[in-house]
């Protein structure tokens, strides 16, 4: 499976912002997909996760308030909004997929993609 996360960008504080992760070469509803972010000099942190069916999310400590997850199965896409942009949501945001069950931990998933920037201004 090839993921291509794209839709990041420079944005301002307060704002919103959809990220979009398109897959190809696998069956998509197969996969649960995962966001995760990585701040320069931090580890990579989990974001949310969504379910191959769409039904269920599960989210990353203190990320249900600003963030949601969703997918559009017949356009292989899974998708993260973000509101309320804050400066510390300043990362590079990967997505990956994994067999279902969907998780939080980033080695339980076997595709990565290649990452968009997002930085936030004040």
């Amino acid at each position: 499976v090839q993921l291509q996360a794209f839709g990041g960008g420079l944005v301002q504080a307060g704002d919103s912002l959809r990220l979009s992760c398109a897959a190809s070469g696998g069956t998509f509803n197969r996969y649960a997909m995962g966001w995760f972010r990585q701040a320069p000099g931090k580890e990579r942190e989990f974001v949310t996760a969504i379910n191959y069916s769409g039904d269920s999310s599960y989210f990353g400590d203190s990320k249900k308030r600003r963030f949601s997850i969703s997918r559009d199965n017949a356009k292989n896409t899974v998708y993260l909004q973000i509101n309320n942009l804050q400066l510390e949501d300043t990362a590079v945001y990967y997505c990956a997929a994994k067999g279902c069950p969907y998780s939080g931990d980033y080695y339980m998933y076997e595709y990565w993609g290649q990452g968009t920037q997002v930085t936030v201004s004040s």
